[in-house]
């Protein structure tokens, strides 16, 4: 008789098959025959164990009936031949490192935005948020720093959209990330 494993159909962990494993003792002394005497009662007969049923094991398989396993497979295997995927086996896969990011940029010392390093990056796919916050008493500075911004966005074919009233806090797009422009809704207060 197969273990509990090969009854539903799942191979066995310890790696044991159904004929190598040894009957054990008590299916042995089952299996001899019974003989009844004449000086024997039959209530020692009822008393004596009696051989558990047990189903036949099939020694011939239909190879028909197997199934082979993917190409490249080398885990486990159904006594069906299929492949079994064990769900709690925990496989280490290589981190994948992200190829975008979302960059902050301020103003530098000399309140200059690098905007050549700034095109670079977006046209790999990063976006950038540019902070003018910090020139608050430099509104004529500020004008050329959203002028050159434009002008960079534009060599770069996407769009320079503001995130909040005063025109202080740009975001620029990375190449091929999208934008919703329809909801216009910004921060923390729709959400609530």
């Amino acid at each position: 008789m197969g273990s509990l494993w090969n009854f539903f159909g799942l191979p066995d962990p310890e790696g044991t098959s159904p004929d190598s494993a040894s009957p054990p003792p008590q299916a042995a002394a089952a299996q001899q025959p019974v003989s009844l005497t004449a000086n024997q009662p039959e209530e020692t007969l009822a008393q004596s164990p009696s051989p558990a049923p047990t189903l036949p094991i099939n020694q011939d398989p239909d190879l028909s009936r197997l199934r082979t396993p993917p190409l490249g497979w080398n885990g486990p295997v159904t006594p069906d031949g299929e492949a079994f995927h064990d769900l709690g086996v925990e496989r280490q896969r290589r981190p994948q490192l992200p190829n975008k990011a979302l960059r902050y940029i301020a103003p530098d010392v000399m309140k200059r935005i690098p905007t050549t390093a700034m095109l670079e990056r977006v046209l790999q796919g990063d976006t950038a948020i540019v902070d003018l916050r910090s020139l608050v008493h430099m509104e004529s500075h500020q004008m050329a720093c959203r002028r050159e911004i434009k002008h960079m966005a534009d060599h770069a074919r996407v769009s320079v959209f503001s995130l909040d009233s005063e025109d202080k806090l740009l975001m620029i797009p990375g190449q091929n990330v999208v934008v919703d422009m329809q909801k216009h809704e910004l921060g923390l207060t729709p959400l609530l």
